[in-house]
């Protein structure tokens, strides 16, 4: 089996038309014209259309996911990166429909994570937009900020997933 290096390019059976963006031994990181981003398996079902040998001095996209994050820290109102825990690097989220004629959807929980750490900075980013608004009374600031507290709450599920508790999410206390 030949391993394609990065900026090959193939035609998948799903996803369609894609760009090789990362490698490892089992998956390639490929970004779709039509589907952006999504992780297949090296052996998975495509087509070749143009295969590129791996070459010492291409950019990986974690090198450029590295760089993007410096940027994003130094240029944007997000905070810190969140370690996920440790238990589960690597896994994998799998939907499962009730219908077992239907085939489950798998997700690397990395994906999944990111996604809700960015859900996350952007409700911190909202509520610091609220509170320093100059066209919000002071009640309407306390109602939005209880609000944002009860999306907070909404989101406790996915504490489970966080390295370290300071990063949880926290809903109202019980009194």
């Amino acid at each position: 089996m030949q391993i394609l290096g990065i900026g090959s390019r193939i035609d998948h059976t799903e996803f369609g038309k894609g760009v090789v963006t990362n490698v490892t031994s089992k998956y390639y990181w490929v970004t779709f014209m039509e589907n952006g981003l999504e992780t297949i398996a090296v052996d998975s079902e495509f087509e070749i259309i143009e295969a590129v040998e791996d070459e010492v001095d291409s950019v990986s996209f974690s090198e450029v996911e590295q760089s993007l994050i410096a940027i994003l820290r130094k240029w944007s109102d997000a905070s810190s990166i969140s370690p996920i825990a440790d238990k589960w690097k690597g896994g994998t989220l799998v939907l499962a429909p009730k219908d077992t004629g239907l085939a489950n959807k798998e997700i690397p929980i990395q994906t999944f994570f990111h996604k809700v750490v960015m859900v996350r900075d952007r409700i911190r980013v909202m509520e610091q937009k609220i509170n320093a608004s100059k066209n919000l009374d002071d009640q309407e600031k306390v109602d939005l900020q209880q609000y944002i507290t009860r999306i907070y709450g909404s989101l406790t599920t996915f504490n489970v997933l966080f390295k370290n508790q300071s990063d949880h999410f926290v809903g109202e206390r019980s009194k």
